[in-house]
């Protein structure tokens, strides 16, 4: 059985740190890869955080996690509340997933508080800014680690 856990995220992620702190704090990803790397370690698992601004692209990552991977931890931005196809493809992955927001999404806008990728994932961490990833890779050790 493999120890990767996938960890995607949507548009605009690229962004973290410098775009409304406000909302999303000062980390980056990198900040987000590396404490991910510390938890993942605990459960003798690896994560391999990937970003991309285009929808297919999260499409086929999640396809090849399905060949390669144990988990995912998503992240899936704005596809969050409109992708149908991001859904479907989590659909044909049969591990644990993870989904993840950095601010409480039921305190924003009301398009915000629904997700398509709720209905697939196993549980959702909200509001929890970027800790909210270490929080999903413990939750996915518990699941799938050691």
């Amino acid at each position: 059985m493999t120890n990767l856990i996938y960890i995607l995220n949507g548009p605009n992620l690229n962004l973290l740190g410098k775009r409304q702190p406000e909302i999303y704090g000062h980390d980056t990803l990198a900040d987000v890869e590396a404490n991910c790397a510390v938890v993942a370690k605990e459960f003798g698992l690896e994560g391999r955080l990937l970003q991309s601004n285009h929808e297919g692209q999260i499409i086929d990552w999640i396809h090849e996690a399905r060949e390669n991977g144990a988990g995912i931890i998503i992240n899936p931005g704005a596809f969050t509340h409109t992708s149908v196809a991001i859904f479907d493809a989590l659909n044909t992955f049969e591990g644990p997933v993870l989904e993840v927001h950095i601010s409480n999404v039921h305190k924003r806008e009301s398009f915000r508080h629904h997700s398509y990728v709720s209905l697939r994932a196993e549980g959702v961490i909200a509001g929890f800014g970027v800790e909210g990833y270490a929080l999903a890779m413990r939750r996915m050790g518990s699941l799938v680690g050691k």
